[in-house]
């Protein structure tokens, strides 16, 4: 049996009205639809990262956030600090913009066509269509990685990923339910999370196992086709951890690149040709730097970083170039990404 418009979307929509996942920014099956502002900030909140990392930092950011305008008049330096753990900063950046912008320009409520979200900041195809359907109901193809592998194994698609993602694009749009489209994106969504997971699917309870190719075919684990990625390149570098008064020296990063805007842990260029003296070199000023045990690994997603530590300390604290000074014991606060917060957690427990 063929998957067809009417029959599959029916059957996916049941489905979900007995298994849809309880998430905070999620109306009930059939209810009322959710507000648009906590189906567009989970949505950014979502994009590269987990459901289970963004629930509690969605109920941080909404408990001092409730609205848009909230999230709008807020200093960008606090909105940075609660997204660590997030990654990818850019987005905690446009975020912030966004929310500008839609108290500026739209009076505080996000548009509801596709078209008019787009020309807002940080907000792409896939976004666009998850708000404007699961929150205004509009009709759109909300197409995430977990609905391509949904299509390329409901289909049977040979065509390897990333070249497949028109036709799977294609194939999702010629599904979409009329009835209860914000539903229905939510429940395709949530059988690629939950069912026709990308390891061991668990074919034996999805509503669609009999439209299913790939189950037909009995190959279901060789779907979606794939190339190989190339190997992650490491980079190294060396990172400066200065004391002075029971306080440690970090800086900002600047605004555009990878963490950009982000307050760090000074350090040598990031680079796949590392030399510990010539890293040395780029200390931010002259001290009796010493080498600390242990290293930093850190997994971005198109490298790894490694980071040697040297460590110094000063008898008081001075004014230096491009840099504050922080209290240690509220390192904690100062809203260091991940990569770097790693570098404070190894001299504090070696302290």
């Amino acid at each position: 049996m063929k998957p067809t418009t009417t029959s599959t979307a029916l059957a996916l929509l049941k489905w979900y009205d007995h298994h849809a996942r309880g998430l905070p920014w999620r109306a009930p099956p059939g209810a009322p639809r959710a507000d648009p502002y906590w189906v567009w900030l989970s949505e950014i909140m979502l994009q590269q990262t987990t459901v289970a990392a963004v629930i509690p930092h969605f109920e941080r950011y909404t408990a001092l956030y409730p609205t848009v305008e909230a999230l709008a008049a807020a200093p960008l330096d606090e909105v940075l600090r609660l997204w660590a753990g997030l990654g990818y900063y850019a987005r905690a950046r446009n975020l912030h913009a966004c929310a500008r912008r839609v108290v500026a320009d739209h009076g505080g409520r996000f548009p509801e066509d596709e078209a008019e979200l787009l020309k807002l900041p940080g907000i792409g195809a896939y976004t666009a269509a998850a708000i404007a359907c699961i929150a205004f109901g509009r009709q759109a193809t909300v197409v995430d990685g977990n609905v391509e592998r949904v299509m390329a194994r409901l289909f049977r698609v040979a065509k390897p990923l990333p070249q497949a993602k028109t036709v799977l694009r294609n194939l999702a749009l010629g599904l979409v339910s009329l009835e209860r489209p914000g539903d229905y994106a939510q429940a395709i969504m949530d059988l690629g999370a939950t069912v026709c997971t990308p390891r061991r699917p668990r074919c034996e309870i999805c509503p669609w196992q009999t439209p299913c190719q790939a189950f037909a075919h009995g190959d279901v684990a060789d779907y979606p086709v794939k190339l190989l990625k190339p190997e992650r390149p490491t980079r190294r570098g060396l990172a400066f951890w200065l004391e002075a008064e029971n306080h440690v020296w970090l800086r900002r990063r600047e605004p555009s690149g990878l963490l950009g805007g982000m307050v760090e842990v000074p350090s040598s260029v990031w680079s796949t040709d590392y030399d510990y003296k010539i890293a040395l070199s780029q200390a931010p000023i002259k001290a009796r730097w010493q080498r600390q045990n242990g290293h930093i690994v850190h997994i971005f997603t198109h490298f790894r970083l490694e980071l040697d530590v040297v460590k110094a300390s000063l008898p008081k604290r001075s004014a230096l170039p491009e840099g504050f000074w922080h209290p240690l014991d509220q390192i904690t606060a100062a809203g260091l990404p991940t990569a770097l917060r790693k570098v404070a957690e190894l001299l504090i427990k070696q302290a």
